[in-house]
């Protein structure tokens, strides 16, 4: 095995943290919980597994198929970063309109701003503030 397949595997975003089934949507549609912004809706059913995430992107949100991709790639890669700070469940984005107009970056920080006020994601400390 070559020193970049070894690298790589640990940065994939592993089958076991997906949401696919639409039983499974439905599933933490029913008895989740939701937490909205402008940007997007989050929709978060704890249990006992790991984060698993399900992304929504219809075409009212962007009716190309690359800008759809933009999205979903974004929050994934977001999602993966985070995967180990967050509360277990299963985590379900219904992007909006606005998602598709946003920067990359601000795109993936509206997704950490919505995970904290939905209390998955601890608060992060400004870099440099004392605590206590």
């Amino acid at each position: 095995m070559t020193a970049a397949a070894v690298t790589a595997t640990p940065s994939k975003f592993p089958r076991a943290a997906r949401i696919r089934a639409s039983a499974d949507f439905g599933r933490v549609f029913d008895g989740g919980r939701r937490t909205s912004s402008p940007v997007m809706s989050l929709h978060w059913l704890r249990d006992a597994q790991p984060p698993r995430l399900g992304l929504a992107v219809s075409r009212k949100v962007d009716p190309h198929a690359v800008g759809r991709n933009r999205i979903k790639r974004n929050l994934r890669e977001q999602f993966r970063h985070l995967r180990g700070e967050l509360a277990g469940g299963a985590y379900v984005v219904v992007a909006r309109r606005p998602a598709a107009d946003l920067p990359n970056a601000e795109l993936r920080a509206a997704f950490v701003a919505l995970l904290q006020r939905a209390g998955a994601l601890p608060p992060h400390d400004e870099p440099g503030t004392m605590t206590g």
